[in-house]
């Protein structure tokens, strides 16, 4: 077909040609353009034939190419068979395995929110959520969550624990609001001992988890406790004594519940008061005793100072006296007057020393009244209420107690003040009758002589 076209070329070439030359009358420039047309077409079908040459040798490479690709792609599709095939029984096996771990993610669900549980209890009453308030709100969310915890959500509950953990060992101080018993509030800056307690310059403090406050105690702890507070909240250097809570707070708590003695002495009633003002009269005649007995003793020692001149303002100078005023008695009429003065002084030397021992006597008795009164008043308790609530009969055996306590505590000191008291008076009886035993000799040895 490319020869016949060519020589339809030639051809048409010959005619423009014959009549170009015969329009020039050139024929032998015709002839010499013909063959210079007949060699470059010679050239054109070289050229044409070597790239078909070339083409052909081309089109083999990529069959060559293709067959090798075939090959590979039928090796690689045996292969992705075979690893399509082993991926089935891995996903199966992986299947069986998301199953087993679904399973102990639902274990761990429960154990993630038992333990969100217990550490919201533990964060959101622990005197640390002062310093660092909300930090329980992640916490109870993770326990009353109806899902599978997060990583996040664990990481959360990590770093809650470990922030509890980390501040149970330090001692703190910053500012925050304080909550005063009647209601007002003022910013002051207190200390935290670890876990344990919250102190100011007013003594300790608490820490009121339902409401998220701090809060001054009800009722201060005894003196020599809260001292050590005021003491350690003051401290900008070196070491000072503290006493600690280690149940975070409970003990503190118990200490401010503990009735005073002031509270103990009321529960004991009428029969307490009885008793207490017994105690009074009775340590109100030991002092005056004590006055006037050692005003005594002080006039009898100046008195045996000087003997000669006898001053009535003391026993020992109004025996003198007697003893001056009867001196020309024989012996015998001279120790009736001197005994007789001995007994005129006697009352007021031993006035009241009875009473004391009485009312050391009594004191006791009153308490055992007081204790039966009480075990009557328990009894009719039971009886009209039973035994369910023991602090119905708390008053009542409180009464019983108080009372026995009472009147030893009324007894004791009166006995010892008694014996003292009685002492005093028998050393001063004791100087009267050595004084007169002497004056009595005395006249006695001169009337032998």
């Amino acid at each position: 077909m490319k020869k016949v076209l060519n020589f339809v070329l030639l051809a048409a070439s010959l005619t423009t040609g014959f009549v170009a030359t015969t329009q020039a009358n050139q024929l032998d420039d015709l002839l010499k353009q013909v063959k210079a047309d007949r060699v470059s077409e010679a050239k054109l079908d070289k050229k044409r034939e070597a790239e078909f040459l070339s083409a052909r040798a081309d089109k083999s490479a990529l069959l060559t190419k293709a067959k090798n690709e075939l090959v590979n792609q039928n090796t690689r599709n045996k292969r992705l068979t075979n690893e399509y095939a082993a991926n089935e029984i891995t996903i199966n096996q992986k299947s069986v395995e998301l199953d087993n771990a679904t399973g102990t993610l639902g274990e761990m669900f429960g154990v993630s929110r038992a333990a969100a549980a217990n550490a919201f209890g533990q964060i959101s009453t622990s005197i640390v959520s002062a310093e660092f308030p909300n930090r329980g709100e992640t916490l109870n969310r993770i326990a009353n969550s109806k899902e599978i915890p997060s990583i996040s959500d664990l990481e959360e509950l990590w770093f809650a624990l470990q922030t509890e953990m980390t501040e149970s060992g330090k001692i703190s101080q910053f500012s925050v609001d304080v909550t005063n018993l009647d209601g007002t509030k003022s910013t002051e800056t207190i200390t935290r001992i670890g876990t344990f307690n919250l102190i100011s310059a007013r003594g300790y403090l608490t820490y009121n988890d339902e409401v998220g406050q701090v809060q001054p105690l009800p009722k201060l702890p005894p003196g020599y406790i809260n001292e050590t507070a005021e003491n350690f909240s003051g401290l900008t250097s070196g070491y000072a004594p503290l006493y600690v809570d280690p149940s975070q707070g409970g003990i503190l708590s118990l200490e401010t519940r503990k009735k005073t003695l002031e509270q103990f002495f009321h529960e004991g009633k009428e029969v307490g008061y009885a008793i207490t003002v017994l105690f009074i009269v009775g340590i109100i005649i030991v002092l005056e005793r004590l006055i006037v007995l050692g005003g005594m003793g002080a006039g009898i020692k100046a008195q045996e100072k000087n003997l000669d001149k006898p001053n009535e303002n003391n026993p020992l100078g109004r025996l003198l006296k007697v003893f001056y005023d009867n001196q020309s008695a024989d012996a015998e009429t001279l120790e009736l007057k001197l005994d007789e003065a001995i007994l005129r002084e006697t009352p007021q030397v031993d006035r009241g020393v009875n009473l004391i021992k009485m009312f050391a006597a009594i004191a006791p008795l009153m308490g055992l009244l007081g204790t039966v009164i009480g075990m009557i008043m328990t009894f009719q308790t039971i009886m009209l209420f039973g035994t369910g609530d023991p602090k119905i009969m708390a008053g009542n055996i409180s009464l019983a107690l108080v009372t026995t306590a009472l009147g030893l505590i009324c007894a004791l000191p009166l006995i010892l003040l008694h014996s003292i008291v009685a002492g005093k008076s028998k050393s001063i009886l004791q100087k009267l009758d050595e004084q007169s035993a002497g004056l009595i000799a005395a006249i006695a040895e001169k009337g032998s002589k």
